[in-house]
């Protein structure tokens, strides 16, 4: 679905037409503006300038049932006096962002006037406006500067990313094919308090079904899928029946998630009756058409995939599952090798990803399974881990920095990404452990931690961020803090 914002503008009629008319034109060009010169990444629709409860009321309304609207952004040109926001805003249900801006940069030394300051009060209005929304304790995000400014625009993207995500959460369905690995604790949590919270529809569907669902693949299809992966990747195995197993897996696994609409999925090396191998490049494949993908039921982490997936770059971003599996612990060059054991996104690769197929040593696999082995891209990323604490969900967020491996590691056939966590590696696991975050996460080159945090901040979620300025002890109070604060909501 194409995702759009609703620009809504406060004035009142104090001012006169002639002022009312200024404000329209000018809240349409700043519109025109945002969408074809800065490019923002999703659609600004100018809906008017609002002069009363009524007509705030009603455009409000019309945004709740708004499918393709993923939220709400508001500034005041002029004074608009705040009691007559209340009903309006108490009722929202999108997310909010608050531009406080005006429409000239600078003040004109010649022109200003009485007029030029009645027109021009958006510092005025503003506060006013802002005042209404911090006393209905309303979530909502405040961006401060000059409309045309690169840094407002980036900004004000970032938000609207962040908000097509908390679109796509509420409106997402997760296919569990089996449970969870026995056993884990981290994988768990209440499904229905995600839903209510979150949105998130997780239902299970017995691997049995997907048996019978592979055995109606026909060659034709498998053949199709075999020349898309040729085109995208290089065939480094002789063993085209293993790659055509996995095409099977795929077809069938994206039939059942097409037709009952789910955006993300989970499976269980633990529970592979009647398959020959754990999908490993069919999930690879369906994870760079944006699916979610959780490992060993992990249902969490594969809708944490779908959302960040669709909130980056052209709505299916660099994100992918993954797993810190080992440390280089040399003093002074510590890192952590992510990877998992066959099911990480090619989209975080370097080069081209080749098909190799290997024996997998654990779980049901009679046959050796076809996966994309490659190395990650080096850069600036997070990782993102989503923890049920009982009673409430916590989003824990790392900065980190990816580079090229350190190692060739040639025995070690499977996508492998190496990075330092933030601020380094023994305080990151320190801050990470202490904290509650899992042993999965989603690793993201397109995500940023702030638009994690606006993320959470939209839907009530608590918020973690380990950074280059965290240390245990600042953690280890703020968690503290934090939990007395969520116990009294």
């Amino acid at each position: 679905m194409k995702r759009c914002f609703w620009f809504l503008v406060g004035s009142q009629c104090l001012y006169g037409d002639d002022v009312l008319k200024t404000v329209d034109s000018r809240a349409a060009e700043m519109s025109a503006y945002l969408n074809s010169v800065a490019g923002l990444p999703n659609e600004l629709i100018y809906k008017g300038t609002a002069k009363s409860n009524r007509e705030i009321s009603e455009v409000i309304r019309a945004a709740n049932y708004d499918k393709s609207c993923a939220g709400i952004i508001t500034w005041c040109h002029t004074f608009s006096p705040s009691k007559m926001w209340i009903n309006g805003l108490a009722n929202l249900q999108k997310p909010y962002c608050h531009l406080a801006t005006q429409y000239n940069r600078d003040i004109p030394n010649e022109e200003i006037d009485m007029d030029f300051m009645n027109l021009n009060q958006a510092a005025h209005g503003d506060r006013e406006h802002g005042f209404i929304a911090a006393r209905l304790r309303i979530p909502r995000k405040v961006i401060a500067g000059y409309w045309k400014d690169a840094r407002v625009i980036d900004k004000l993207s970032s938000w609207m990313r962040a908000a097509v995500g908390v679109a796509v959460s509420r409106e997402l369905k997760v296919m569990r094919f089996g449970d969870n690995m026995r056993e884990v604790a981290v994988t768990e949590g209440d499904k229905i308090e995600v839903q209510a919270k979150l949105g998130w529809q997780v239902n299970t569907w017995a691997v049995g079904d997907l048996v019978k669902e592979m055995g109606n693949v026909t060659d034709t299809e498998i053949n199709a899928l075999m020349t898309e992966y040729k085109s995208k990747y290089d065939i480094a195995t002789d063993n085209i029946e293993s790659i055509r197993y996995q095409a099977r897996e795929e077809i069938a696994m994206e039939k059942m998630l097409k037709r009952e609409g789910c955006m993300a999925f989970s499976n269980t090396f633990q529970d592979l009756y009647g398959m020959e191998q754990l999908p490993g490049l069919a999930s690879q494949h369906l994870m760079s058409k944006g699916y979610g993908y959780g490992g060993e039921g992990d249902w969490k982490v594969a809708a944490m995939t779908a959302i960040m997936k669709a909130m980056g770059k052209d709505g299916n971003g660099a994100s992918a599952f993954m797993e810190d599996y080992t440390y280089h612990l040399e003093d002074g060059n510590e890192y952590s090798l992510g990877a998992h054991m066959l099911e990480v996104c090619p989209s975080l690769a370097a080069d081209k990803p080749r098909i190799e197929t290997h024996h997998l040593g654990i779980g049901m696999n009679e046959k050796d399974p076809a996966r994309l082995v490659f190395e990650g891209k080096a850069g600036p990323a997070i990782v993102v881990s989503l923890v049920d604490m009982g009673g409430r969900l916590r989003l824990i967020c790392q900065d980190i920095e990816c580079i090229k491996p350190i190692l060739d590691m040639p025995n070690l056939p499977v996508a492998r990404v190496m990075w330092r966590p933030m601020p380094d590696l023994i305080t990151g696991v320190e801050c990470w452990i202490t904290a509650g975050g899992a042993h999965h996460t989603v690793l993201s080159y397109d995500v940023s931690a702030e638009m994690m945090k606006d993320f959470a901040n939209m839907l009530g979620v608590e918020f973690v961020h380990i950074n280059k300025n965290t240390t245990v002890e600042a953690l280890e109070e703020k968690l503290m803090i934090s939990d007395l604060v969520w116990k009294l909501k």
